[in-house]
């Protein structure tokens, strides 16, 4: 009984029920109180038996039915609104935490408080919660695992692929093992990627993508920075592996890029632009999908093992941005970073 009494349902049920007695009582006090019977007639006034009757004054505030109403009313009201609030508070407590969550799996577990409905509810979140980091770090733990293991192997294979007397099939041989051995690191990065958290931080954009350009010119790469931006609130290490990322996949196609720095009122658009030969217009968003290449070899030195762009948007993501890719007019591709202010 007392569990059934603790759900919310039965809350808002007591409240307006509570409510519209409270109501009640306020019309029947004032009735006693101010809404007796009518006064007797005055007397006519003298020498004028058969005269008007002077008009009786006009009833007040406190005796006309204005004011029990006017009470009712606000009874209800205020019932009404703390009803409202009370619905919409364990809803709104549960929005806000899955949205920590989809930017922290390390978040802080939700309040198990209130009624039974959102205990329930937020213990059910917690438990989700808990299991989600579980299944991630297990999954982390069992690829790092394979990858550990399949070294092993790999670094056999390497050896026994230096006595193979033909030399053109032992450095195809080399390649495939080093393909092999760039997978499996760009997995472990690529889980490391989805694991890592930080807290935000004002940072300067502007020096980050300078630094990135001057870094890239001392290995002879033609890389150049236009506009400028204010330090924004972010998380350094993901906004530098995004930046990176988009640096060198225009780098190995391209050879060249541009930065392009623009200020938005809702944010910082960063543009990477290249002259290289471009991606078709239907094949923009899949580029994005893990392992996903446009050249048909694994060649890795002409395209990777297909985790750069993966990389890069989930750590837009993470920022509160997003990433597209757009035609650069005269040929090539643009990489467009969208990064919130707050």
């Amino acid at each position: 009984m007392m569990r059934r009494a603790d759900t919310l349902f039965a809350r808002l049920f007591g409240l307006l029920v509570l409510a519209i007695v409270l109501a009640h009582l306020l019309a029947f006090a004032w009735f006693h109180l101010y809404a007796g019977p009518p006064p007797p007639p005055p007397p006519p006034p003298p020498g004028n038996p058969m005269g008007d009757w002077p008009r009786p004054p006009p009833p007040s505030f406190f005796r006309g039915p204005l004011l029990p109403l006017t009470l009712q009313l606000v009874t209800l009201v205020i019932a009404g609104w703390y009803g409202a609030r009370q619905l919409s508070r364990p809803i709104r407590h549960l929005a806000e935490a899955a949205e920590r969550l989809s930017e922290d799996l390390d978040s802080p577990a939700l309040a198990e408080a209130g009624p039974l409905e959102a205990r329930q509810a937020a213990r059910a979140f917690n438990l989700m919660q808990t299991r989600i980091r579980q299944q991630l770090q297990q999954r982390g733990r069992m690829l790092a695992a394979v990858s550990h293991d399949l070294r092993t192997p790999l670094s056999r294979l390497r050896l026994r692929v230096e006595q193979v007397g033909d030399g053109p099939l032992r450095e195809r041989m080399a390649r495939d093992l080093d393909e092999m051995t760039e997978m499996l690191d760009a997995t472990l990065r690529y889980l490391h990627e989805q694991r890592a958290s930080e807290p935000p931080q004002r940072f300067d954009l502007q020096a980050l993508v300078e630094s990135l350009a001057e870094d890239a010119q001392e290995r002879g790469a033609d890389v150049t920075v236009e506009g400028h931006c204010a330090p924004l609130l972010t998380q350094p290490v993901a906004l530098r592996s995004c930046l990176t990322n988009l640096l060198e996949n225009a780098l190995r196609y391209a050879g060249n890029a541009r930065f392009v720095l623009v200020e938005r009122d809702e944010g910082v658009e960063v543009r990477l632009v290249d002259q290289g030969p471009g991606i078709p217009a239907d094949q923009r968003e899949a580029v994005f999908e893990a392992f996903f290449r446009l050249e048909g070899s694994r060649n890795r030195n002409s395209g990777g093992v297909g985790l750069g762009l993966t990389i890069t948007r989930e750590a837009a993501k993470r920022l509160g941005g997003d990433i597209r890719l757009e035609q650069t007019p005269g040929g090539g591709l643009t990489a467009v970073l969208r990064l919130p202010r707050e």
